[in-house]
């Protein structure tokens, strides 16, 4: 039962994640809302949280194409790689996106109808690596109570 929530989520957060990269790189699906990104990744790169410590400012064209870019190969490797290593990894990489896009946002003051897609998504990606984790944790008390009941032989 687990086992299929976590490839649900897996599968279905990946998706979302190339869609929604694709749309910051391309107008091909909607120019209304790729030129919305466009001005408000000029406001996000001014709020970069590394820019003052590094004393770099963002281009917001490079800013925009390489979070697009990463949410494109992380929601690649979420949906159709099955190593949970790499799934994982993908996983937290989203995860460390969406919460500076939430930091974004709170630092230019967006509504939270602007807010609220990337806090559902920071939710559904912790509960994805939190799903991971209990499943894990079950499958390894479940070889550790075979072996202490003799299930496995070893060689």
């Amino acid at each position: 039962m687990g086992s299929i929530v976590l490839k649900s989520l897996s599968v279905l957060l990946g998706l979302f994640f190339i869609f929604v990269g694709f749309i910051k790189l391309s107008s091909y699906v909607s120019k209304d809302l790729h030129k919305d990104l466009r001005k408000e990744y000029v406001k996000y790169a001014k709020v970069f949280p590394f820019s003052e410590m590094l004393d770099f400012k963002v281009p917001s064209k490079w800013y925009r194409r390489t979070v697009g870019t990463l949410e494109i190969i992380c929601g690649l490797a979420m949906a159709f790689i099955p190593n949970h290593k790499v799934r994982n990894c993908a996983n937290v990489c989203l995860l460390l996106l969406t919460l500076m896009a939430v930091y974004s946002h709170y630092m230019v003051a967006d509504k939270l109808e602007r807010t609220a897609p990337a806090l559902v998504f920071l939710f559904m990606l912790s509960g994805r690596l939190v799903v991971y984790w209990q499943i894990s944790r079950r499958q390894t008390e479940q070889v550790e109570a075979a072996q202490a009941n003799g299930g496995f032989k070893q060689e």
